[in-house]
């Protein structure tokens, strides 16, 4: 156990569950802000409520694949689906290797010495778009949808991406890899690596899918959150993802018996820096609330 009784942090975020029950809260009660999703994206249980029938049949592809290829404008054959972002990157880690330029960086991506250089964009942890002159053979697009309201920036190589986080539905384990090799990429997958259920799913994600409009609400949320923030004297970093760091005293351990969770960046290793991801208009009304009484504390 953490101190205080609170749950030690997870390495990847949504820990809400952990948290609640080291503290005996209800989870159902937890805001988790440690988890970067779209925090307004369609309502997904009912989508899936309305599909349950296709749990009673083997997953097929194609059809997900043709809908996916023609929303990101790519070549089917240059597409393939995952199960979620993480099985993207270990499948083209397995074939490529390669490393990150610099640390910090996201911790699934490969750290060999040589090789393929991956990168995250906009960048994990900091938040901040790759201009034009960042160089990267394998791009993460895991938060562009968000932080740019277009699915991808088109570049040369290989990118993978997480539908999961777009549509704010990490249950359901979808992700993806471009690459004009992308049967190559993929070549170590398991049969069957995508539910039915998701696959049912995506065609009315898709449909429902508002990339701009969700970019400029996260835009203008990320910076209403940023200034309530500051108003209680946290230093904060905002860029274009969606989330903000906060330079604070341990504050994930402060906010969890308040019903909120963060991200503790030690992990990245920056100790003592907090990421919190961006809320809808609910959450930002319970962050208000929290941030008020810790300041009487």
């Amino acid at each position: 156990m953490a101190k205080h009784g609170i749950s030690p942090a997870g390495l990847h975020g949504g820990d809400a569950a952990a948290v609640a029950e080291s503290l005996g809260l209800d989870p159902a009660s937890m805001l988790d802000l440690s988890q970067n999703l779209n925090p307004f994206a369609p309502d997904v249980e009912q989508l899936v409520r309305e599909h349950a029938v296709a749990v009673r049949c083997y997953p097929s592809t194609d059809a997900a694949h043709r809908l996916l290829a023609e929303a990101l404008d790519v070549d089917v054959n240059r597409l393939r689906l995952t199960n979620g972002g993480s099985e993207a990157i270990a499948l083209v880690a397995r074939e490529i290797g390669g490393g990150v330029a610099r640390e910090p960086e996201f911790s699934l991506y490969p750290r060999g010495r040589d090789g393929p250089v991956w990168r995250s964009d906009p960048h994990s942890p900091g938040g901040s778009l790759a201009g034009a002159e960042v160089h990267a053979d394998v791009w993460d697009e895991a938060f562009y949808p968000l932080a740019t309201g277009r699915w991808s920036a088109a570049r040369p190589g290989v990118t993978v991406g997480s539908l999961t986080k777009t549509f704010a539905c990490p249950g359901l384990r979808l992700g993806y890899v471009i690459a004009d090799d992308a049967e190559r990429m993929t070549q170590n997958q398991q049969k069957w690596p995508i539910g039915s259920l998701a696959l049912a799913v995506l065609p009315e994600l898709l449909r429902q899918a508002d990339l701009i409009g969700w970019h400029v609400r996260i835009a203008q949320q990320r910076a209403t959150l940023a200034a309530l923030l500051e108003a209680y004297g946290w230093p904060v970093r905002a860029a274009d993802a969606p989330w903000v760091l906060v330079e604070a005293d341990d504050l994930r351990t402060r906010l969890a018996p308040l019903g909120i969770v963060v991200r503790d960046c030690a992990s990245f290793g920056m100790h003592g820096t907090f990421r919190i991801a961006v809320p809808n208009d609910d959450g930002l009304e319970a962050v208000a609330l929290a941030l008020e009484r810790l300041a009487h504390e």
